[in-house]
């Protein structure tokens, strides 16, 4: 089930937030994400997010701001299990274009992405972590 953040979500969501971006991000320091955990903490009942619930228990979620995703997660138990697809659609569902920002040493995420009908746009660097990336488009056909 999909369904709108809670309040009462928002640690199992920062978690999951953290230990995805540890794993999936190697190449950046575990301390950068660490660093960040309370802001994300604070802004995220701020933002458009929405949560994939499976038996009670929060398997993953994706934050968009208007047409841009600011981030789509899923545990690492249930990755490639449909989920994140699941809560892309629901979002491409609500909207006729999407944008989104992917490290390009993220090469299962830019995978996914593609798949999902997202085309490169440009490459550029998050100033951040000092990383490239790439901005991936998606439009309504």
């Amino acid at each position: 089930m999909i369904r709108v953040l809670k309040n009462t979500d928002i640690n199992a969501v920062v978690d999951i937030w953290l230990d995805v971006n540890q794993k999936a991000h190697d190449f950046i320091s575990a301390q950068y994400w660490k660093n960040n955990y309370d802001l994300v903490k604070e802004i995220l009942p701020q933002a458009e997010v929405y949560v994939y619930e499976d038996d009670q228990k929060i398997q993953g979620f994706i934050g968009v701001s208007g047409e841009y995703i600011e981030g789509l997660f899923v545990c690492d138990g249930m990755q490639s299990q449909g989920t994140g697809k699941r809560l892309l659609d629901f979002i491409k569902d609500r909207r006729t274009k999407l944008c989104l920002n992917v490290y390009q040493k993220n090469t299962r995420a830019i995978h996914f992405y593609k798949r999902e009908g997202f085309k490169i746009q440009s490459e550029g660097l998050d100033e951040a972590t000092g990383k490239k990336d790439y901005v991936m488009i998606w439009q309504q056909k």
